[in-house]
């Protein structure tokens, strides 16, 4: 099953609307968007969920308001939740309003959030 296509071009236009230069790869099987070179929200697939998910690292501040909300998840790759991160199921992102409010909540912590160290391309 393929992460929800449809999901990551709202996430594009909202972010094209709203000026974010944002930036995406494929990687771990969904699609992730990256904004000032740090990992800003993706589209993962859960198999446990059974569907596509938002991720959004939010920060551990919003993290303590937002998980209580009644469509996030801890997002939990390895089964021990991930400190600043969440998921969101497909019925918290349902209308446009629910999706931009979630992403801003992401763009918001970007600044604070640190970039992952570049990589040394193989010689």
């Amino acid at each position: 099953m393929a992460y929800d296509e449809f999901l990551a071009d709202r996430i594009r236009r909202i972010f094209k609307d709203n000026h974010h230069p944002v930036t995406e790869r494929k990687m771990m099987g969904g699609c992730i968007f990256f904004l000032d070179d740090k990992m800003l929200c993706g589209i993962h697939i859960d198999k446990k969920y059974g569907d596509s998910l938002l991720m959004l690292r939010i920060g551990e501040e919003a993290y303590k308001t937002a998980i209580d909300h009644e469509h996030t998840l801890p997002m939990d790759f390895t089964g021990r939740p991930m400190r600043g991160y969440i998921f969101v199921t497909p019925d918290g992102v349902d209308l446009d309003e629910d999706l931009e409010y979630w992403l801003e909540l992401g763009v918001a912590f970007n600044p604070l959030a640190k970039a992952s160290k570049k990589r040394k391309p193989k010689s």
